[in-house]
């Protein structure tokens, strides 16, 4: 039995938190927003969150998905694809084969 859901080592896991943690910060720029003003539109109690997720220190709740997308202005397929390959690449190299190749999260 895996010791994760996707059977990789607690450092690979960080590494690819740490990846999806980057990618999450460039959309958020890109969005021309700050920390706090991510947290409001997303309903985080607390600002330190957006930088907790930024750093590879946890993930976005799943049913939070959609409320982020919209929050960055991205489209939601678009933003839980490329989310996927950094939270479940075990999936998303299934769903995305060719794509998984040259992706941080392989």
């Amino acid at each position: 039995m895996y010791g994760n859901p996707q059977g990789r080592l607690i450092n690979e896991v960080q590494d690819l938190r740490r990846h999806g943690g980057r990618w999450l910060k460039e959309q958020r720029e890109h969005a021309g927003l700050s920390q706090r003003e991510l947290a409001e539109r997303v309903g985080a109690d607390y600002y330190t969150f957006i930088s907790q997720l930024e750093t590879g220190r946890g993930r976005i709740p799943p049913d939070r998905y959609l409320v982020w997308a919209q929050a960055l202005g991205m489209d939601a397929r678009d933003f839980v694809r490329e989310l996927m390959r950094f939270y479940d690449p075990v999936t998303y190299g299934i769903l995305f084969p060719a794509d998984d190749k040259s992706s941080d999260a392989g």
